[in-house]
């Protein structure tokens, strides 16, 4: 391979980059020894502290060092360290706590270069691409800086130019973090050791897809696609004839930071609007289409004057299978539900755990350790407290963060904190948990209805308390329609798919050898504002034209009617 061909990866190949630096030991010689020097003096620090019992009074000052060693070796580092800060699994609290505040702000690099990159990429003159541009960037990160432009069309545009051999720093830097995670895997525990050159391989895929601005392009279409129905939520648009790999223009972003309440405070914009904006639009991306914007943090999101929140900066996104979806709802339930044993088998299916993992002692210890996350009041939940609680049992247990939910963790506490900026008291279970009983209660795909029964049915009993509880709380998300969730549940137990569920209600209908009419009237009572006879009617005739299963033998239309009509009468 040769550099040219290097330069031009758009994919993480560490093969290549291996075979590549292999034959080239002088280019990445003089880099391992000043990473080697460098830690080796935080490394020396950290046994000196151990040796004379200053370990504890010294561990902040060992963090921040660490933090400073990874801003002065640059751009890769600092990625590296950013995604660390959400690995509890490889990295202990006090250093985590300190690798938040690593920022990728770095000194923009030379202007008269970034006018050449942008005339080598798009083929045209500066002149001749922009009516004006602004004669210095507006901001500068790790991977590149930003231009305030116009174009000739009178549309105002963000112009991002990406750092100059940036590729060559990268492809190194890689190289040796893969090098030496296969030199010291030998010496750590065998969670640890056994992951460590995945681990590199999944942060060297994510940094590529990054710093692709072409591919940042089509992540942010995308993401607009999902929430062209949203009034509550913008997105930049891209313009690809001024776009390609290193050069990206898109939509300029005229708002204010969210983290910025001073300033949204004087725009005179409803803090709790863009609250709930900001928290549901990213349970939407998780929950509903599965594609969620891994890095969210303050920079990247806006208050308009309008009222929008805006995203910008596609270039960390991430996918989710429906399966995944569907397990975190129910995670979310069973954590919330205090049901560990479920939590312990979701963390089996979404690769936190092996499935040869012995769960017994870890039962004991999620329990521990979240039930004080969580508290006796559900309102107390919040997803910094649970990610600090549960990096306590990282190194006790074989748990491995899989790369996904790290970057899943990253974005639900950054939008948390973000959401505690505007507003201190603000509980994301206020908002969060009433979106996935929603998920849940509408039950449209098959596993989310399996999801539903676990939560509702447990030991072959049907948890009236629960359901009751799932109900009121979905209704306090302020958008919850009884109704077609009426409709998709009697259509449920109507099939053949719901005959167990049918065969449950009856069983604890008549639970104990006696009628629960109280549970029912309890049940009938929460909902009977909403559900209206005549509606209720309605809606059962409809599930019952969709599927009138065999099992229901003779109960015709107009008994079941009847019957609604019968229940509706007691209720009042």
């Amino acid at each position: 391979m040769s550099q040219q061909q290097l330069t031009q990866l758009r994919r993480y190949n560490p093969q290549a980059i291996a075979k590549y630096y292999n034959r080239r030991p002088w280019l990445v010689i003089w880099r391992a020894l000043v990473i080697v020097w460098l830690f080796a003096g935080l490394l020396i620090g950290l046994l000196l502290d151990r040796s004379v019992g200053n370990t504890e009074a010294n561990k902040n000052q060992r963090a921040e060092q660490l933090r400073e060693i990874l801003t002065q070796l640059g751009p890769t580092f600092i990625k590296v360290g950013q995604s660390l800060s959400t690995r509890p699994d490889l990295v202990r609290q006090d250093f985590l706590d300190e690798l938040i505040k690593l920022q990728d702000q770095l000194p923009p690099f030379d202007n008269e270069l970034a006018m050449q990159i942008i005339e080598s990429q798009l083929k045209r003159s500066v002149e001749e691409l922009y009516q004006e541009i602004s004669p210095r960037p507006i901001a500068a990160a790790s991977l590149g800086q930003v231009y305030k432009a116009r174009l000739y069309t009178g549309e105002q545009v963000a112009v991002k130019v990406q750092r100059p051999n940036l590729m060559p720093t990268i492809t190194r830097d890689l190289y040796l973090l893969r090098w030496a995670a296969s030199w010291i895997k030998p010496f750590l525990p065998l969670n640890l050791g056994d992951n460590l050159t995945i681990v590199v391989d999944e942060f060297g895929t994510k940094l590529f897809e990054e710093i692709d601005y072409q591919n940042e392009g089509r992540n942010a279409e995308k993401f607009a696609a999902n929430f062209q129905d949203d009034p509550t939520v913008k997105v930049p648009a891209i313009y690809w004839r001024y776009t390609s790999h290193t050069v990206l223009t898109l939509e300029w972003i005229d708002g204010i930071k969210l983290t910025d309440v001073e300033g949204i405070k004087k725009a005179g914009l409803d803090r709790d609007k863009l609250i709930k904006a900001c928290v549901a639009s990213g349970l939407r991306q998780l929950l509903e289409f599965g594609f969620f914007h891994a890095d969210p943090h303050p920079g990247n999101l806006f208050a308009l004057a309008d009222g929008r929140m805006a995203f910008i900066d596609f270039g960390m996104m991430d996918q989710l299978t429906q399966h995944t979806k569907e397990t975190i709802a129910g995670s979310v339930v069973h954590l919330i539900n205090k049901d560990y044993l479920a939590l312990t088998d979701d963390f089996v299916r979404l690769g936190f755990l092996t499935p040869d993992v012995d769960i017994s002692p870890i039962i004991p210890a999620l329990e521990r350790v979240l039930g004080n996350a969580i508290g006796e009041n559900v309102g107390n939940f919040n997803f910094k407290t649970v990610t600090d609680e549960f990096s306590e049992l990282m190194f006790q247990y074989p748990f491995r963060i899989p790369a996904q939910f790290s970057l899943i963790i990253r974005s639900l506490v950054t939008q948390e904190g973000v959401a505690l900026s505007l507003n201190p008291n603000f509980k994301i279970v206020e908002i969060g948990y009433p979106y996935v009983a929603q998920r849940l209660l509408n039950g449209e795909t098959p596993e989310m209805r399996r999801r539903l029964l676990e939560v509702v049915i447990k030991d072959g009993k049907l948890q009236w308390q629960r359901l009751e509880n799932m109900i009121g709380i979905a209704r306090t998300g302020g958008n919850f329609d009884l109704l077609p969730t009426a409709q998709l549940g009697l259509q449920f137990l109507m099939s053949e798919e719901g005959r167990s569920l049918r065969n449950q209600i009856i069983m604890a209908l008549t639970e104990d050898n006696r009628l629960h009419i109280t549970e029912v009237r309890q049940l009938w009572n929460l909902v009977k504002g909403e559900l209206e006879p005549s509606k209720l009617l309605n809606v059962a005739i409809g599930a019952l034209a969709v599927n009138v299963p065999k099992t229901l033998g003779d109960l015709s239309t107009a008994g079941v009617s009847s019957l609604l009509r019968e229940l509706s009468n007691n209720g009042k």
